[in-house]
């Protein structure tokens, strides 16, 4: 595997290298879960990344302390992004205006990453709700980048990403419901994982919804990624859409190597109808390319329009957040973040029940359109595109219009992503090169359950072009 591991045992320092060496390290005596808890917590205060926006010390230290280092992740410290539920910690969906709700329950989850032998630092921040990609919140103010402070790590899940990219912990818990996985770990340089939907349950309490959010995580290595599967993904009956578990993906990486050769793809830059920069796209085509000579695929070229998406998920999300707010609306629209703020009004104000029965119809078609392109007689087993349009942009936002010189507008943001949550498929984002000092990710798409194949492709790429664990 090819991850680097820090050798120094000073509190001061964290691991540089990925969890799963930290594991082993723990198993060799090398290193304490108390002292590595020691070393998270001196880097927190250190951090200028603004990545945690709540600490639980006491929990913390009393788990480390406990710590069986022979379980999966035995003594790991991670980070919890905010969306996320821990019984005992803020509820708040990163809004000031539910400041005030404490959660009663953790979700699945974080229950089977504690049985797994987590400890549980702290909260990362996050986007209001999910909404947008770029994490800047009234309650916590703006995340950076630890590859360049001021740039965005992306979000929603960007307090995890700049966590794990910044060296302040080696896992974070993520969710996407419209890129908010691989939007981050494309800007700061992780392995980031959308699998097919219901892998991970999302119980207790589970409000299906509009069915595009999944949960997981950002990581430094394939095999993080993969453990974290073992140990979260399977059925349970409080959430009645989750999958049962399908077998080892640690133990199975790189048994997939013979399954790659041959498999037809799509290299597509406007995926979802976006606006790619240029610069980018040179970067990310040169690692298609590559990937295609090395494992015979067969460069297909088809159709891979898709029907337009955008406006019905976000639609959707805001009639969503609407609804969790309650009575506490339009009371807190002076509180939320623009582009929350503004989405939302409108969205009360112009849409009324029948906008959900057009949001099925449009994302219907978007199925049936899904479907055709990864056809296993007639279309790809894979499309290849980018995870975001650019380079990670102002921490402190406005989303940006332009990208690489070309205007898109606003909305071009989270275009590439937002398919696979429709569609509920599988996609990675995977680390591939820089563009003005800045990571950038290759999206790989596939059909539903095929994570596996997604995963070898990802460990392909760290073997032979392994990225930077943490930013240098």
């Amino acid at each position: 595997m090819a991850v680097t591991s820090h050798s120094g045992t000073s509190a001061s320092d964290t691991w540089q290298g990925d969890a799963c060496s930290l594991v082993d390290a723990f198993r060799a005596g090398e290193r304490s879960p108390v002292e590595e808890l020691d070393a998270t917590y001196a880097a927190i205060e250190a951090s200028d990344l603004n990545a945690f926006g709540h600490l639980d010390r006491d929990r913390a230290y009393a788990a480390a302390r406990n710590a069986d280092v022979n379980l999966p992740f035995g003594g790991i410290p991670i980070g919890v992004k905010e969306l996320d539920q821990v019984a005992g910690w803020p509820d708040t969906e990163a809004c000031v205006a539910l400041a005030h709700i404490v959660s009663d329950f953790s979700s699945v989850m974080i229950q089977r990453l504690e049985d797994a032998g987590v400890v549980l630092v702290g909260q990362t921040t996050a986007s209001e709700f999910g909404g947008v990609n770029v994490t800047r919140t009234v309650m916590h103010g703006a995340t950076h980048n630890p590859w360049e402070h001021g740039r965005t790590p992306g979000g929603s899940s960007g307090g995890s990403a700049a966590a794990v990219a910044g060296g302040i912990v080696t896992l974070a818990t993520a969710g996407d419901g419209g890129g908010s996985i691989r939007i981050p770990a494309g800007f700061t340089g992780l392995v980031g994982l959308k699998a097919t939907y219901g892998r991970i349950p999302r119980a207790p309490k589970v409000q299906l919804g509009n069915l595009t959010t999944v949960t997981g995580c950002v990581t430094r290595s394939v095999r993080d990624t993969a453990r974290w599967f073992d140990v979260t993904s399977g059925h349970d009956p409080r959430d009645p859409l989750s999958l049962p578990s399908v077998g080892k993906w640690e133990p199975e990486l790189g048994s997939f190597t013979q399954a790659l050769r041959g498999l037809s793809v799509a290299v597509v830059p406007d995926w979802g109808g976006a606006v790619v920069s240029p610069a980018m796209w040179e970067v990310l085509s040169a690692e298609a390319d590559q990937l295609i000579a090395e494992h015979g695929w067969k460069r297909v070229d088809i159709d891979t329009s898709l029907p337009s998406m955008g406006a019905a998920w976000s639609i959707s999300g805001m009639l969503s957040i609407h609804a969790q707010l309650g009575d506490l609306w339009p009371a807190c629209a002076d509180v939320l973040t623009p582009e929350i703020g503004f989405g939302l009004a409108s969205t009360v104000e112009r849409y009324g029940p029948e906008a959900r029965a057009r949001i099925e119809s449009r994302r219907t078609a978007l199925n049936e359109r899904m479907a055709e392109i990864f056809n296993q007689a007639t279309g790809v087993d894979l499309v290849l595109t980018a995870s975001n349009p650019d380079i990670a942009f102002d921490a402190e936002g406005p989303l940006p219009a332009k990208f690489g010189g070309l205007h898109a507008g606003a909305g071009n943001n989270g275009r590439l992503t937002f398919p696979a949550n429709l569609h509920g498929n599988p996609a990675i984002s995977i680390p591939a090169g820089f563009v003005d000092g800045l990571p950038v990710g290759l999206q790989v798409v596939s059909r539903h359950f095929t994570e596996q194949l997604l995963l070898d492709i990802a460990l392909h790429v760290e073997r032979n072009r392994p990225w930077p664990l943490v930013a240098l």
